[in-house]
């Protein structure tokens, strides 16, 4: 349990407390991430909801090594540069989006074991987490999609259908630029939320 505390901070500090990955970090998260995957195989880790999420969080990076892969053939081969480049961000993004969620839920189901125990108990099932972290996963991958297909409309350069049902392509720009702003706005809230979570937990466990 003690290297997967550790994970945790390693993740904290990567997605929540620097403002952009970097070489050094994501490096690092990948490593923990193999290593974590492998000791959540492990007999003495009990199948708990908090285990739920720290594998679905461990499973993001490959997303990251999924784009590093892709940015190596870009490198190599030089095709469809422009097309992968797109592939890469939306690979990072979902990475990072899951990733913030995720450790959010981690905090938040450290909160209720904190003060809630027994009444939470009925929330903090294995079954709810998975359904979580499918939900999460499902919402980010929904919306690197509609990021994917804006880049590809713009891309394309051809004009967009005013009649018809393709003309609803139309909306894609406004549509995905308030998700934008939603995303970001959303990232900041999660931010604070943690900090909020630990800051009680902290001060909880020290006046006891």
């Amino acid at each position: 349990m003690k290297d997967l505390r550790r994970y945790l901070a390693l993740k904290y500090i990567q997605y929540l407390v620097l403002s952009s990955s970097n070489t050094v970090s994501t490096v690092l998260g990948l490593l923990g991430s193999v290593y974590t995957l492998i000791t959540l195989q492990s007999a003495r880790v009990s199948s708990k909801s908090t285990a739920v999420f720290i594998s679905s969080l461990a499973k993001a990076d490959l997303l990251v090594f999924l784009g590093l892969v892709l940015e190596v053939c870009v490198w190599s081969f030089g095709a469809g540069a422009c097309s992968m480049a797109a592939v890469v961000r939306s690979l990072l993004t979902a990475n990072a989006h899951i990733s913030g969620v995720l450790l959010s839920c981690v905090a938040l189901e450290a909160y209720l074991i904190t003060f809630f125990p027994a009444e939470s108990r009925l929330l903090r099932t294995v079954r709810n987490a998975r359904v979580t972290s499918w939900l999460v996963w499902t919402l980010v991958a929904a919306e690197c999609g509609l990021f994917l297909a804006d880049d590809a409309l713009r891309a394309g350069g051809a004009p967009v259908p005013t009649h018809g049902p393709w003309a609803l392509l139309a909306l894609l720009p406004v549509a995905v630029a308030l998700l934008r702003s939603l995303s970001y706005l959303l990232g900041i809230l999660l931010r604070i939320f943690n900090v909020y979570i630990y800051y009680k937990i902290f001060f909880s466990i020290s006046n006891r």
